[in-house]
């Protein structure tokens, strides 16, 4: 409660008070022999003396209305004596229970008042309501955020094709993108390609011996190298990478007023900082596309040659003879532009979202990376369907 303790003396039964009497543990006994049922209070009923015992008195009353109140052997009192009284006693108590102590009578009408008019706690919903709520609000989000992209999606555009003329263009910042967003992830890139391959190798060389056809291992692994895993698990490194590290650059500036700086100085923020990443992936993607190829075909070819004896040249040669890997090569490399662009452009426009805090900071850069992988499956998948029609 918000009101202030009113302590009281202790009253004797002769009516002679005693304030320097020694603070007594609060306590009650409830008789039942009268024609209704009185409560009788004993020791203080202060805040430092009431311990448990509102919880003792909500178990003994339990439905049970109290008509009196016996004060006779009560010490002080105060609001946190009269709250337990109140939610404890199923009934208010009249004023005629208190002509013994009228100070105590008007604490507790106080008290009593004020429990009786403050807002109850809030309802709670039932629990498929409160579901279908989270459902509803997550929908919601899901509609506004695809609204916005496709906002951003206009402006980067229309940014993109100003940014065509040559006098515009900020060779500076497309090198430095260049360099950090391509040239320096070509070492993860080739790695994890390579064990991909080594492992698509170790599969088809475990599987295919089975049945007699350990040779066709070759064509597996340029198949799926070639056209799909060396694209997917290229975008996938950049999706973590340089889509994160684009929300989180973007959105320190962002947190930083620097954009807000950069518009009041007259330079586009989309001119100065989304062009820049966006071209550095497009140009980069395909060669990092290419240079996974090289990895993956590379890890497979050691272990057929370890596994199954199969020479470098043996190899080769069967990659070289088959007439559909040109197709397969041409399919993951037009995967890579698309890929690119998803890339860049999720995660420079979470980073364009970022508030001015570090809590909005860290979501938008978990939902660049969440984005940006859910989107380069869902239209590898749709990749997948397309050449699927065109036979290809």
């Amino acid at each position: 409660m918000s009101a202030p303790a009113l302590p009281f003396g202790r009253r004797r039964q002769n009516g002679q008070g005693d304030l320097g009497r020694g603070m007594a543990a609060a306590d009650f006994q409830i008789e039942d022999g009268g024609p209704g049922l009185t409560l009788r209070l004993t020791g203080d009923w202060t805040a430092t003396e009431l311990g448990r015992i509102s919880r003792r008195l909500d178990d003994e009353l339990q439905d049970r209305c109290v008509d009196a109140v016996d004060l006779t052997d009560m010490g002080r009192f105060d609001t946190a004596g009269a709250l337990a009284i109140v939610q404890a006693a199923n009934c208010v108590l009249p004023p005629t229970a208190w002509t013994q102590r009228p100070e105590a009578g008007r604490t507790y009408a106080m008290v009593e008042k004020l429990e009786r008019e403050s807002a109850g706690p809030p309802r709670r919903s039932p629990g498929w309501v409160r579901t279908f709520g989270k459902v509803g609000r997550g929908v919601h989000d899901i509609f506004d955020e695809a609204t916005l992209s496709m906002a951003f999606l206009g402006r980067l555009v229309v940014a993109a094709g100003s940014a065509l003329r040559p006098g515009r263009i900020r060779w500076a910042a497309w090198f430095s993108q260049v360099e950090r967003a391509g040239l320096d992830a070509i070492p993860i890139v080739a790695t994890t390609n390579f064990f991909i391959g080594a492992v698509i190798a170790y599969l088809g060389a475990n599987l295919l011996t089975q049945f007699g056809a350990g040779v066709y291992t070759v064509q597996l692994v340029a198949v799926a190298t070639l056209r799909e895993l060396a694209v997917l698990i290229t975008a996938i490194l950049l999706a973590g990478r340089s889509s994160s590290s684009f929300a989180a650059e973007i959105g320190s500036m962002r947190m930083n007023q620097e954009v807000d700086a950069m518009q009041v100085m007259g330079v586009n923020p989309f001119q100065a900082l989304v062009i820049p990443r966006l071209a550095a992936m497009v140009l980069m993607m395909p060669l990092l596309t290419f240079i996974g190829m090289v990895a993956g075909m590379l890890g497979g070819m050691l272990v057929t040659w370890a596994e199954l004896s199969y020479g470098p040249s043996f190899f080769i040669q069967r990659v070289s003879e088959d007439p559909k890997m040109g197709t397969h090569l041409m399919v993951g490399m037009i995967k890579a532009p698309v890929f690119a662009v998803v890339i860049a452009a999720i995660g420079c426009r979470q980073g364009m979202a970022v508030a001015g805090d570090v809590e909005s900071l860290g979501r938008r850069v978990t939902a660049a990376v969440v984005q940006a992988i859910f989107a380069i499956i869902f239209l590898d998948a749709v990749f997948a369907m397309i050449f699927l029609e065109l036979n290809l």
